[in-house]
């Protein structure tokens, strides 16, 4: 038998010789099967709910793998181009917190794009390591924030060379890649291994005409999310390991601490039957979707008012390359938000996109899509953009805040005392929180940041818009915490940026 068949499905076959055997179960989960919950078994099914049961012998543990879950991992390491893959039950998260825990201890620094997603921020609180971030490209066009350059890497691991390791966003959430693959020979020129957030990248590497996916690339480590685009259910995600700069042990024990005991067998199945549908199909499959990219690309641009980015921004700084397959409609020559046209997709044609900002609304076309489906977005936004009156008129300036300036590293932000104040009261002020747009999940603020007005202005701007901010205590963003006492870590080498102790800090002046 070969063990790396990609027909083989050892944890669905375990799964249902489980079933098939009538075993009776006096073990958790405690709906039996689902007769202790008959109204959920009632509307999703029984078949579900009978595969929904917890680790034992034959089913393996996801904690310990030996046998089938081992086996199935194997499978998806092969399938994706690494040397080892761990099933995820709580998401890409964890797999971005994994990485991170994994490279990084108490203090140590990581590269970081200052547009990274908030699990990235999560992983630095969790393993105490402090982020040098790096600015991505903004397209002042798109309002969108792009990709990083090797240029900017290459100077941040000469002014910090005790960096540990450099996390990239391979693409974006918007489907923008940088040079990921000379970005790994910068970082591994240097000794220091390359994380990946591929939330937004599971396809990449089952069709020649869509960029390199991590594992092509070199990277060391990529969290993939398996539920966006490749149909497995969602939470469940991948974390793949190249090895040489990571070591799998170590990678093991960071998951122990943070996975549950009681992994949903229904999500590692679906990642099961995912991956094999991609590794025999995958091409077939994404041919369809590329080629229902390309007709809804051309036909919205062809749309006055509307635009959607494709090649043309190859070779703009911050663009290497871009994912096809999702479409980021521009709506500012309507007079609208990209929040606007989502509410109106949502409220008038029942149509639900990805993510919204204040220029842009983002539709993803994936294997589950039809030329039918496509067509209704398409023609939809047609309708809109006719009874949009308001040409050529922006609704909102295209400034973005300046990235706020970091004085203390997001651990010791959220664990320092704390108090709450009036947002609109926060200039100079050291945030504990984290302010964002979800989705995408990209903090406008993080913790251990000074307030700016320039940011208050904006979280304003967004809070009048049909938009989820989230990240504070307070669910309507009013108040934020701060810190109490501002205390700030003492930077002993202006040049480096080394960190050499702390002392009580005053709120800069605002400034006019």
């Amino acid at each position: 038998m070969n063990i790396y068949d990609q027909n083989r499905t050892p944890l669905f076959d375990a799964l249902r010789r489980y079933v098939e055997d009538g075993t009776i179960s006096f073990h958790v989960p405690g709906h039996k099967g689902g007769n202790g919950i008959p109204e959920l078994r009632d509307y999703i099914g029984e078949r579900v709910l009978s595969i929904d049961v917890n680790g034992m012998e034959d089913l393996d543990n996801i904690c310990n793998p030996i046998n089938v879950i081992k086996e199935s991992q194997q499978l998806a390491a092969r399938a994706f181009g690494a040397d080892q893959a761990y099933y995820l039950v709580n998401g890409t998260t964890s797999g971005v917190q994994a990485m991170i825990m994994t490279v990084c201890g108490p203090g140590d620094k990581i590269i970081i794009p200052r547009n990274a997603h908030k699990s990235a921020i999560g992983g630095l609180i969790l393993s105490g390591a402090s982020p040098v971030y790096i600015q991505p490209e903004i397209n002042y066009h798109s309002g969108m924030a792009m990709g990083i350059t090797p240029e900017r890497v290459k100077k941040a691991f000469n002014e910090h060379p005790d960096a540990k390791g450099i996390l990239v966003l391979n693409p974006t959430y918007y489907g923008v890649f940088s040079d990921l693959k000379q970005i790994v020979e910068i970082a591994h020129s240097l000794g220091k291994p390359v994380l990946v957030d591929e939330a937004h990248g599971a396809p990449l590497g089952f069709h020649p005409e869509l960029p390199l996916s991590a594992m092509e690339a070199g990277a060391d480590m990529s969290a993939v999310s398996t539920h966006k685009l490749l149909g497995s259910m969602t939470q469940s995600s991948l974390l793949l390991v190249k090895q040489g700069l990571i070591d799998p042990k170590k990678v093991k024990g960071v998951l122990n601490l943070t996975q549950t005991t009681s992994a949903s067998y229904v999500l590692m199945v679906s990642i099961e039957l995912a991956r094999k549908q991609m590794a025999l199909k995958g091409k077939e499959l994404l041919d369809k979707v590329l080629e229902l990219s390309r007709w809804a690309r051309e036909e919205l641009n062809q749309v006055d008012g509307l635009y959607v980015f494709g090649d043309d921004i190859k070779g703009q700084p911050g663009c290497y390359d871009i994912d096809p397959t999702k479409i980021a409609i521009n709506v500012r020559n309507l007079g609208i938000s990209g929040y606007e046209a989502e509410r109106l997709l949502r409220k008038k044609y029942r149509i639900q996109t990805e993510l919204s900002d204040l220029f842009n609304t983002l539709a993803l076309i994936t294997i589950g899509d039809t030329r039918e489906r496509v067509e209704r977005l398409v023609y939809s936004m047609k309708e809109i953009a006719d009874e949009c009156r308001i040409k050529n008129v922006l609704k909102y300036s295209m400034n973005l805040p300046a990235p706020p300036e970091m004085l203390v590293s997001p651990r010791e932000a959220f664990y320092s005392e704390k108090k709450s104040v009036l947002l609109e009261e926060a200039e100079g002020e050291i945030s504990a929180e984290m302010i964002m747009a979800y989705p995408p999940g990209i903090p406008l603020i993080c913790p251990g940041e000074r307030i700016t007005r320039e940011v208050i202005d904006y979280v304003k701007i967004l809070k009048k818009e049909p938009c989820q901010l989230q990240g504070t205590e307070d669910p309507e963003i009013n108040y934020i915490k701060v810190l109490s006492r501002h205390l700030v870590l003492v930077r002993s080498d202006s040049d480096t940026g080394d960190w050499e102790g702390i002392r009580t800090a005053r709120p800069a002046a605002p400034s006019f």
